[in-house]
């Protein structure tokens, strides 16, 4: 008997819908940030793109979510903040500031979440 491969004879087709959500968050810098400072925007610091402030940090959704940090319109790297969903009080956005680098007053920070709800669909 031939060598031949043999396989499953299954068909499968999914159909998959994917529901971004974005937050935007809006934050002004009041004095500027020296170097080497840890510096924290709490969540009642935000206002969103209503220009209302901001009572809940959204939760990001496991998996399928991404954020952006920009500091005056510059996206951030990664190992320059840290960012905690949460209730008003208890949500914030720690930013370090490396050395030899500062944030001038006046700068805009704006914070982009996106939250990703994906459904099979059929």
């Amino acid at each position: 008997m031939a060598l031949k491969i043999l396989k499953l004879a299954i068909n499968s087709h999914q159909n998959f819908s994917t529901s971004p959500l974005v937050t935007r968050l809006f934050y002004e810098v009041p004095e500027t940030v020296q170097s080497l400072t840890t510096y924290k925007i709490n969540t009642n610091d935000f206002l969103n793109d209503s220009g209302e402030v901001v009572e809940t940090l959204p939760v990001l959704n496991l998996n399928n979510n991404y954020f952006h940090v920009f500091v005056n319109g510059v996206l951030q790297m990664d190992d320059t903040f840290a960012y905690t969903a949460g209730e008003q009080g208890i949500g914030s956005l720690i930013i370090s500031v490396p050395e030899e680098s500062e944030i001038p007053a006046g700068s805009p920070i704006v914070l982009e979440i996106v939250n990703f709800y994906p459904k099979t669909i059929g």
